[in-house]
């Protein structure tokens, strides 16, 4: 298995062709300690024009598994065990960012608070992702 790109414009280029890419996330910071990505709220909404919880957690879990995958480094993989969030306000428009923090890293889990906030730097959600440390299959 080879090692995540820390390279900014790397990683979201490779990233483009995913969900990610869909969605319209930006990873604008990345390290396994910190992370931070943009997303806009058009094309991310519900039927009644406000973002959706479930982009919120889409936002929240990719920054959580990009940060377990670099704090996991080569030869391993991430893979999520566990989600969960709260949603404190709508957004309905303009972009919101998602800030990770880990929260504990060890050799097998990895555990990240993620804060999403809106333009005026408002609390939307607040999300919190385990993920389990494994060493890669032979041959991946």
């Amino acid at each position: 298995m080879t090692q995540m790109s820390t390279d900014l414009d790397t990683m979201n280029a490779e990233m483009s062709h995913t969900l990610l890419g869909r969605m319209g996330i930006t990873v604008t910071e990345a390290t396994p300690e910190r992370l931070v990505a943009t997303m806009p709220v058009e094309g991310n909404t519900q039927p009644y024009g406000l973002l959706h919880g479930g982009a919120s957690v889409v936002l929240a879990e990719t920054l959580g598994s990009i940060g377990a995958q670099l704090h996991a480094g080569p030869d391993r993989v991430a893979v999520g065990l566990d989600i969960n969030a709260t949603h404190h306000r709508a957004a309905r428009s303009g972009t919101v960012t998602g800030t990770a923090t880990v929260l504990s890293a060890g050799r097998t889990l990895v555990s990240y608070d993620v804060v999403v906030t809106d333009e005026a730097g408002k609390r939307v959600c607040t999300s919190r992702i385990t993920c389990l440390l494994r060493d890669a299959p032979p041959g991946a």
